[in-house]
This record gives structure tokens, C-alpha cells and sequence, in this order.
């Protein structure tokens, strides 16, 4: 296990969803959305890291979370759908211009992201990462 990285990832998802909570206070519902992405996509990131799993891409990150903590039954097949369902949405809110976004839409987002967080939170401490660990800054290096 990649213990800083973990911390780390971990680290940018709940930065990511206090910025995506902040943006919808803000009524810049769009960003909001895309940033509740970010904040699953490093928490999925944490969790890979548990396995010494590194992806950098978005569809690798995807592909990664299902085989290596889904397929195994690591991490129930919903946590991936709403990865899947959270790039989606970032993808629309990032490019569409069309596309009109609501506060509730952003709150949605948001309630994804904290659930998702909360779920990747505890499969961190099963997997050996403590709880006070969790409620620091990741040391650099």
C-alpha cells in the first residue's frame, strides 16, 4: 500500500467537495458539479492506491475501480455507477453550454460525492488506514 498516496487522494476528494459544496453556495452550479466529480475520482484514486493501483487518466481510473475493487467484490458494483454517472455530469457541465444546471442538480452531485467519500472512507480504515489518519494533511514525499 502506497500509504501517502492514499492520504493524499484522499486528501484532494475532500478539498474537492468542500470547493464542489462552496461553488453550489456560490449558485456556479456547473462548477460545482464538475468538482463533485473530482472529489470521486480521488477517492477512487485513494482506494486503488490500497492495492498499490496507480491510474492517471479518467477511463483507467474507471476501469481500474471495477476490476481490481469491484469484480473482487471489494466495494459494491452501485459505487461504480456512480463514478460512471459523476463523469458523465462533469462532462456535460464542463462542455455543454446549452445545458442549464439547478441547485438541486448541484446538491445531488454533491450528496453523491459525500456518500461516495463516505463509503471509500470506510473501506480505507478496513483496509488498515486509520481514522486519525484520515483527519490529517498528508505529509509531502
Amino acid at each position: 500500500m502506497n500509504r501517502n498516496m492514499v492520504l493524499a487522494e484522499r486528501n484532494r476528494a475532500r478539498e474537492s467537495l468542500r470547493a464542489a459544496e462552496s461553488l453550489t453556495r456560490d449558485r456556479c452550479y456547473a462548477d460545482a458539479i464538475s468538482r463533485a466529480y473530482y472529489a470521486i475520482l480521488h477517492a477512487a484514486k485513494a482506494a486503488l492506491h490500497v492495492h498499490d493501483v496507480a491510474a492517471e487518466s479518467h477511463p483507467a481510473v474507471r476501469r481500474m475501480f471495477g476490476l481490481h475493487l469491484v469484480k473482487p467484490g471489494k466495494i459494491e458494483p452501485q459505487w461504480s455507477a456512480y463514478l460512471v454517472e459523476s463523469l458523465d455530469d462533469r462532462l456535460a457541465a464542463d462542455y455543454d453550454v446549452e445545458i442549464f444546471f439547478s441547485k438541486e442538480d448541484a446538491r445531488s452531485e454533491c450528496r453523491r460525492s459525500r456518500e461516495f467519500l463516505a463509503r471509500i472512507k470506510s473501506y480505507l480504515v478496513k483496509n488498515g488506514i486509520k481514522e486519525t489518519e484520515l483527519r490529517k494533511k498528508p505529509r509531502a514525499g
